[in-house]
């Protein structure tokens, strides 16, 4: 079991310790775009007249909609090592890397690579859901 002040230096290696809500947004649309994060997330933040100030406003009053961005972030983004077992169940902020665990280059996404990853995965879900009856 780590200590807190081990889990808090871990922690110092997340990409997302001190990173305020407006900056990742700024940086997720200067790299993507907005038809890219809405097609990814589907929050109409970022469909009707996207902007930093109202998808900030949005994300600040939904949690889960803030811990789906800040995975897209962690996972898409920073390309950062999935979460363990252990914390898979933490919100996104809370998770820890090892030190030194640099982010990799951003993933290149485009409407359509989202749309068919949607797609498979959606279809994948209905067979197990069809296995299981």
């Amino acid at each position: 079991m780590m200590t807190d002040e081990e889990r808090i230096e871990l922690q110092q290696n997340n990409p997302l310790h001190g990173l305020k809500l407006d900056t990742m947004i700024q940086e997720l649309v200067d790299f993507y775009g907005w038809d890219i994060l809405d097609t990814a997330m589907r929050f109409n933040c970022f469909h009707i007249n996207p902007s930093v100030a109202s998808s900030v406003k949005y994300l600040k009053k939904t949690d889960w909609a803030r811990e789906k961005l800040e995975n897209f972030y962690l996972y898409r983004f920073k390309r950062m090592p999935r979460a363990s077992s252990e914390e898979f169940n933490l919100p996104p902020r809370a998770r820890t890397f090892p030190h030194g665990l640099k982010p990799k280059e951003p993933m290149v996404l485009t409407v359509d690579s989202i749309l068919a990853s949607q797609a498979k995965a959606a279809s994948s879900h209905k067979e197990r859901s069809s296995r299981r009856r």
